[in-house]
């Protein structure tokens, strides 16, 4: 059965920091790329992070950019928000999601 778990959320002054933690149980985290979403109240979940299965790459919201990073430690199945810099915009519950575990399909496009 798959699970995670985030914790480290609370609360924090402006221009404080929090690292947030995803512990993945069930499957084997280094088939998955990984994304941090946020949900504030009243509004649609975004998409804050995101990072590749080996790690070697990531991509950031515009809001969160600079700011946020994301990391992983595969051996640990563990996944990391380091957050600095609050703001009160960054006010919302964080999920951890994991994307993918296939092998995936090559698509090329020729002209």
């Amino acid at each position: 059965q798959v699970e995670l778990v985030e914790s480290g959320g609370g609360l924090v002054q402006l221009g404080g920091s929090l690292r947030l933690s995803c512990a993945a149980s069930g499957l084997t985290l280094s088939r998955y790329a990984m994304n941090w979403h946020r949900q504030a109240p009243g509004q649609g979940r975004e998409l804050v992070a995101a990072i590749t299965r080996a790690g070697n790459s990531s991509i950031y919201a515009d809001s969160v950019k600079g700011r946020f990073t994301i990391s992983r430690d595969n051996a640990e199945n563990m996944i990391y928000l380091q957050m600095n810099n609050l703001k009160p915009e960054d006010t919302a519950v964080y999920f951890c999601q994991a994307v993918g575990g296939g092998q995936g399909t090559q698509v090329t496009v020729s002209s």
